[in-house]
């Protein structure tokens, strides 16, 4: 008899047998709001981190589950709720630490969404709700994945494993170096997966081996010291409107390009990806065009990108005859591969105050800044993991570059600078994660559980190196 296939197929059918249970409970974390910003309910996030707690404690299978918060570094405040859980390793194995985020993004324009954001439903194979994708599905990936593997094997298999589910990821993770120092002990593992990623398609996986940096501030244009009225003085006084449109212009080039000295580009090949995909997967209507040089997986996976996420200024609603004297965006820049999203920072503000059009006096605050990640995909752990992928999608997985961040990956490459991190995923390009009617493709989510399962059992049959 062939052992290790019949523990695979064992893992196998444990898995599948526990979607719909896996389904359930995603739509039960659905359901609560963690947005963990500023001036929103964070007793929310404190439920959720709850009924995480809840769900890992019912697995039997960790010798410590708590939920547990960490000091942010420079201030008097202390981090969201997180929750952990570990194991010990046994007769050699290694130890898996596997992440993901309960916390979710605001939902943004609730008119927008087709269905109410915190109540999941269920349409044409994807299932809705803020969070579905992004990362209560992780969260769910990893639980499911886990029950998988006691079910088949039982729960005195040698695996060590340690859970981390975050509650503040989308909010900055401001407390995540802290809380790394803080149970380090907890946490040291041999491989880490990040299931906070994505996918090729909704049917092809992928393994996550770039990721950009970002680098996030409050930028504020001042002209006056007070509103005056634009018919007295317009055509000679420069409201602070014009002056940071005319300024944000000069961050790109007549292609949409980023325009800003001493911000890197990484020189790397990239797969075939045509107008016509970017079209369907980012929504981009017909006669709008795309912007950039260079490939178009280049531009999103190598290249910076500079995004203006949000504006303080009069509205539409409340608009009147005065000239603005302040304005304040929110400036958002991704940064390459191989350059410090410090360095990206202070190249942007020389930029900015070079060409602060009429004087206008500039401020920066609230600056938040993170890392771009390189894997090195040399250790046994990828090849694991890619082995994994194929045998529960049936097909090769794809080696990707991300354009989104993940800053804190940088804190574990520094804190666990021996383990192999695999940073993985149930979106798929239609996921919308951060958008109006976010959604998860439900097999999608089913191979996802499975791939991670076979991981775990290829783990638990490893020797320790």
């Amino acid at each position: 008899m062939n052992t290790e296939l019949t523990r695979q197929d064992a893992v196998r059918d444990a898995a599948a047998s526990g979607i719909p249970a896996a389904l359930a409970d995603l739509g039960t974390l659905v359901r609560i709001p963690s947005i963990a910003f500023p001036g929103f309910d964070t007793t929310e996030v404190q439920r959720s981190a709850a009924a995480v707690a809840t769900l890992v404690e019912e697995l039997g299978l960790f010798e410590t589950v708590e939920i547990r918060r960490a000091a942010i570094p420079g201030s008097d405040e202390i981090g969201q709720p997180a929750v952990l859980a570990s194991r010990a390793a046994r007769n050699g194995r290694p130890t898996i630490l596997l992440y993901a985020h309960h916390d979710v993004q605001p939902v943004g324009d609730e008119s927008l969404w087709e269905s109410a954001p915190f109540e999941p439903t269920v349409r044409d194979g994807r299932l809705y709700g803020r969070g579905a994708a992004d990362d209560k599905a992780g969260v769910m990936a990893h639980i499911a994945a886990l029950r998988a593997l006691k079910e088949a094997l039982g729960a005195d298999f040698d695996l060590g494993v340690a859970l981390f589910i975050e509650g503040e990821e989308e909010a900055g993770s401001r407390s995540f170096a802290q809380f790394l120092a803080d149970n380090a002990d907890a946490l040291r593992a041999d491989v880490i997966v990040v299931a906070d990623s994505g996918n090729w398609d909704a049917r092809t996986p992928a393994l996550t081996v770039s990721l950009r940096g970002n680098t996030r501030f409050t930028l504020r244009v001042r002209t006056l010291e007070h509103a005056s009225h634009s018919g007295m003085f317009g055509g000679a006084v420069p409201d602070a409107m014009m002056a940071t449109v005319k300024l944000l212009a000069t961050l790109w080039d007549a292609n949409g390009a980023v325009a800003v000295a001493g911000l890197a580009e990484r020189d790397a090949e990239t797969p075939a990806y045509s107008e016509e995909t970017l079209r369907d997967e980012a929504g981009l209507p017909a006669g709008v065009s795309p912007i950039g040089r260079g490939t178009i997986l280049s531009r999103i996976w190598n290249k910076p990108a500079i995004t203006v996420t949000g504006i303080d200024a009069p509205s539409v609603t409340n608009a009147s005859n005065t000239l603005s004297p302040e304005i304040g965006v929110v400036i958002s820049a991704r940064i390459a591969p191989g350059q410090s999203a410090r360095e990206a920072y202070s190249a942007l503000e020389m930029h900015l105050r070079a060409h602060a059009p009429f004087g206008a006096q500039l401020t920066f605050s609230e600056q938040d800044h993170g890392d771009a990640f390189l894997v090195d995909n040399s250790g046994w752990a990828v090849g694991a993991a890619l082995e994994a992928m194929h045998e529960a999608y049936g097909v090769e997985p794809v080696e990707i570059g991300v354009g989104g961040s993940i800053p804190f990956i940088a804190d574990l490459v520094r804190e666990f600078p021996g383990a192999q991190i695999l940073v993985t995923g149930v979106e798929d390009p239609h996921s919308r994660a951060h958008s109006p009617n976010e959604s998860l493709h439900v097999e999608t989510f089913r191979n996802a559980v499975l791939a991670e399962a076979l991981l775990l059992e290829k783990l638990d049959a490893r020797a320790g190196d």
